[in-house]
């Protein structure tokens, strides 16, 4: 696992940003998917295909990113949901099939666990002989599954967003008749100004940085505009580091960090940087020029203009 699959799963591993972008994708900012109601699971999705240990083949195991049970209570009705969240710091041109993938895995896997708990309780006695069979009985019933991406990158996601999409020139008759799969994506250049007011959690500082990290003007307009900037969370800051490219210095232990300082420093180091380069620039054309038509050495030429110690050492790797 990379340096951003690390520090992109640490942070959406919170159940407060978890929750928080689920409500914002699923509930328009609602808060109904509350932290504390969520429980994490197994991120390993293993599926032994059906016909018993000797029919079965080789068994599939992909391992998700994070994924969490949850109740949720909704116009007084309690809702039981398996949510999980893919992320990504790169576009997956076949993300419909990966993530098709993983919720067919876990659908089976309810279906192997209904089946498994039948046999231990052995209440087959009253099933019927579809039931038995199928080991499935008529009353059990799945959890439904969402699988939502969060793309950690300022580009526009511009991958196919379902399985219809990544077909090429089929009969829509035909189309009509192979189920689509589309997928549920957080991607920062496609969030209105407006809709980042809707995030709860320090996922809107994250999302919009990296929204406008390629614009200085605009990321100053939105550091400027959000005073959570000034306290961002270790785990956030790590994010922007990893998947912007910000560069926040980070002190051990600090777990809360003024960003808008740290650019502010940052921007001032690089203008200074750029300064000292440009009149080192300018005082190697002037010792070029008096050593060409003065005939004098390098070093005279540096006695002549002054040079300062620290600027001899610059200056003598240029003339090397």
């Amino acid at each position: 696992m990379g340096v951003k699959d690390t520090v992109t799963t640490k942070y959406m591993r919170q159940n407060e940003i978890f929750a928080d972008a689920f409500n914002y994708f699923i509930y328009d900012g609602e808060q109904v998917i509350h932290p504390e109601s969520l429980e994490e699971l197994d991120t390993r999705e293993i599926d032994v295909p059906y016909g018993g240990e000797k029919g079965a083949k080789q068994p599939v195991q992909k391992t998700r990113d994070v994924i969490k049970s949850v109740i949720a209570m909704m116009d007084r009705r309690t809702a039981y949901l398996l949510l999980a969240i893919e992320n990504q710091s790169s576009i997956h041109y076949a993300m419909p099939v990966k993530n098709m993938v993983y919720d067919a895995l876990q659908y089976a896997k309810q279906v192997e666990e209904a089946i498994a708990s039948h046999r231990l309780s052995g209440d087959y006695k009253n099933a019927g002989s579809d039931e038995y069979l199928s080991g499935f009985m008529k009353e059990d019933y799945l959890l439904p599954v969402v699988t939502l991406v969060v793309y950690f990158d300022l580009k526009e996601w511009d991958g196919p967003l379902s399985i219809h999409e990544m077909f090429f020139r089929q009969d829509a008759r035909v189309l009509a008749l192979v189920p689509d799969y589309k997928v549920n994506l957080i991607a920062p250049a496609s969030i209105k100004d407006e809709d980042f007011g809707k995030f709860q959690s320090s996922l809107k500082e994250v999302l919009s940085f990296i929204k406008y990290a390629g614009d200085k003007d605009e990321l100053k307009r939105v550091l400027d505009a959000d005073e959570a900037f000034r306290h961002l969370g270790r785990d956030a800051v790590d994010v922007l580091n990893a998947c912007a490219g910000a560069r926040i210095a980070v002190k051990e232990g600090e777990e809360a960090i003024d960003v808008c300082l740290a650019i502010q420093q940052m921007n001032e180091e690089a203008a200074q940087e750029a300064a000292q380069k440009e009149r080192i620039s300018t005082l190697f054309a002037n010792i070029k020029n008096l050593m060409e038509k003065m005939g004098w050495s390098a070093e005279q030429s540096m006695d002549v203009l002054s040079v300062s110690d620290s600027d001899r050492k610059a200056l003598w790797q240029l003339l090397k």
